[in-house]
C-alpha cells in the first residue's frame, strides 16, 4: 500500500511527466520541487504571478498531471508536505526508546545492506561505459545539488587529480548553471548526481547537456528516477530514507569505485600529477604543517583484491 501511495504522490507524478511538459509547465514543476514549502500556500493566481505566467496555465498544469483542477492539486501538495514533516515524528517513534549504540548499529547495518544491494544490482556494463566516457571526454561537468553537493565535491576533487578539464557546477539558479556550461558540446560529458528529493536544477542541466549532444552520466537511485530521462549511462545506488536524512553511503562507494577504476586506467598520469602537486606544495610551502603525512603515491592502487590480482 505504501509503495502504491509513493507512486501516486504529486512529486512522482511531476517527475514522470516532466519530459513531455511545455516550457511553462516545466517552470511550474521546477518551482514546486525546489520551493514546495512556499508553493503549498499559494493560490493558482499567486503561483502564476510569481513565475510570470497566467493563472490558466497553472490550472492546466494541475490537470496535466492528473488532478481535477487546482484545489485537488493543492490538497495533494499539502498531503505530500505533511508526510515530509511527519518524517521527524516517525524517526522519534522508531528510535525514541533506543540506546545510542542501538541507533548506531541499526543505521550502520542499514547502510551495509544498501551497499550490498548496490553491488548485486549494479550494471557493470554501464559502469565500464562511464569510465570510458570520463577518460575520453574533452571536458567533464559535474553537478549535484543540496545533499548531493558533497558527493559532487568529492568526485570533482579526485577527477581533477586524474585529468584536466573538470568543472564543478555551482549555482543557486538554473540560469547561472547554464552560464557555467554554455560551451558544452558533443565532445564533452556531464555527470549528474541526484537522489530523492530530486533536484530540478540538476535535471535541467542534464537536459541542456543532452540537447547539446554531450554524453550524460547519472548517479541516482532507481530506474524510475527522472534523472534517467536524459542519460545514456545510468549508475544506480540504493539511497533509502533511514530517518529524515538520506543515506548516501552506497552512492559514495560507487563514486569511489569510479575514481579507483579511472586511476587504474591511467596510473602513470595519476602518479605524475600527484608528484607535480607535491612538488608545488613543497616548493611554495603550501602545507604549513597542516597534514600529518604527504600523499602516498601508491595509496590509490593498494586495494587488497586488486593487488592480489596483480601479484598473480
Amino acid at each position: 500500500m505504501e509503495d502504491t501511495n509513493k507512486q501516486n504522490d504529486i512529486i512522482t507524478r511531476i517527475n514522470e511527466r516532466y519530459n513531455s511538459m511545455s516550457k511553462s509547465h516545466k517552470a511550474i514543476a521546477a518551482f514546486i520541487e525546489e520551493h514546495y514549502d512556499q508553493a503549498v500556500f499559494m493560490t493558482a493566481a499567486k503561483l502564476g504571478e510569481t513565475l510570470g505566467i497566467s493563472e490558466s496555465t497553472v490550472v492546466r498544469f494541475a490537470s496535466g498531471i492528473g488532478y481535477d483542477g487546482y484545489p485537488e492539486f493543492q490538497k495533494a501538495l499539502e498531503e505530500w508536505v505533511k508526510n515530509k514533516l511527519n518524517a521527524v515524528q516517525k524517526m522519534g517513534a522508531k528510535y525514541g526508546k533506543s540506546s545510542q549504540s542501538e541507533i548506531l548499529n541499526s543505521v550502520l547495518s542499514a547502510d551495509i545492506e544498501k551497499i550490498q544491494d548496490t553491488m548485486i544490482n549494479m550494471d557493470t556494463a554501464a559502469f565500464e561505459t562511464a569510465v570510458d566516457i570520463i577518460l575520453n571526454a574533452k571536458n567533464i561537468y559535474i553537478v549535484g545539488m543540496r545533499s548531493c553537493e558533497p558527493l559532487a565535491d568529492f568526485l570533482h576533487f579526485y577527477l581533477h587529480m586524474i585529468r584536466g578539464g573538470v568543472q564543478l557546477l555551482r549555482s543557486t539558479s538554473v540560469s547561472e548553471m547554464f552560464e557555467q556550461m554554455i560551451r558544452i558540446d558533443e565532445k564533452d560529458a556531464i555527470i549528474g548526481i541526484s537522489f530523492p528529493r530530486y533536484s530540478m536544477r540538476t535535471l535541467k542541466a542534464m537536459e541542456f547537456a543532452n540537447d547539446r549532444n554531450a554524453k550524460v552520466i547519472t548517479i541516482t537511485d532507481s530506474i524510475h528516477s527522472p534523472m534517467n530521462l536524459y542519460s545514456s549511462c545510468n549508475l544506480l545506488a540504493r539511497s533509502d530514507m533511514v530517518s529524515i536524512v538520506d543515506s548516501l553511503v552506497a552512492p559514495l562507494s560507487v563514486i569511489n569505485a569510479l575514481v579507483v577504476a579511472l586511476c587504474l586506467k591511467r596510473p602513470d598520469e595519476v602518479k605524475n600529477n600527484l608528484e607535480q602537486l607535491e612538488y608545488a606544495w613543497n616548493n611554495y610551502q603550501v602545507y604549513l604543517n597542516d597534514e600529518i603525512n604527504f600523499i602516498d603515491e601508491d595509496g590509490m592502487f593498494n586495494y587488497p583484491s586488486l593487488k592480489k590480482e596483480q601479484d598473480e
